[in-house]
């Protein structure tokens, strides 16, 4: 089977982890681009409907063919009736129209059982085939986004404790400088108290008459 729309897509998503570039201090985590992660993740999303509609298109052929099949399978069966009435109608000697009617009647129904058993097997085939494949797509698809996720999920866990350690730098040196700002205004309330005292007698000396 021809490889589908979203097949080439969640290729394309996963070639492009693998082209991003690993995290430093890491060998199993990579960098990823958001914006270009979620403009796949938006085709994929966009193109899985209408995959699943086109498997849905075939599901509906599925019943179409047993339909038919019943159909036709109707027909032979009205016309082997048909056939055995009018074998009946025209041949003077009854019980050799009667013989030959039922081998009619019992060729037609090994026909028409015959048609019904391979359109059921036509369409099974067909139907656990979109099946299957529409199971194991969705299946890919949840361990693609799966993987995005755990990947956003980690470099988002990453980027919160870089700024916690840059805040608590941040902190320190605020602390640090608070305290040299302290230890400034303490020497200077000091020098001055020492300069008011060296003053004070000079001040209070009086002048010799």
């Amino acid at each position: 089977m021809q490889s589908s729309r979203i097949e080439q897509e969640i290729d394309d998503i996963f070639e492009f982890v693998e082209s991003c570039r690993m995290q430093r201090l890491s060998s199993t985590k990579v960098v990823v681009p958001k914006d270009e992660l979620y403009d796949l993740l938006d085709d994929l999303r966009r193109d899985v409907p209408e995959e699943i509609k086109r498997y849905q298109k075939i599901l509906r052929q599925r019943e179409e063919i047993l339909d038919d099949a019943e159909q036709k399978a109707a027909a032979i069966l009205s016309d082997a009736q048909e056939q055995y009435k009018a074998l009946v109608e025209e041949h003077a000697i009854m019980q050799e129209a009667y013989q030959q009617a039922e081998i009619t009647v019992r060729e037609a129904n090994e026909q028409a059982e015959q048609i019904i058993a391979n359109a059921r097997a036509q369409a099974a085939e067909i139907g656990n085939g979109a099946i299957y494949y529409t199971r194991d797509l969705l299946e890919m698809s949840e361990k693609t986004l799966a993987a995005a996720l755990e990947t956003t999920s980690s470099n988002a866990r990453a980027l919160e404790s870089a700024l916690q350690g840059y805040l608590d730098v941040i902190g320190q040196n605020k602390a640090e400088l608070v305290t040299d700002e302290d230890a400034q205004v303490q020497a200077q309330q000091e020098a001055a108290a020492q300069q008011e005292e060296l003053q004070l007698p000079e001040a209070q000396e009086e002048p010799v008459s």
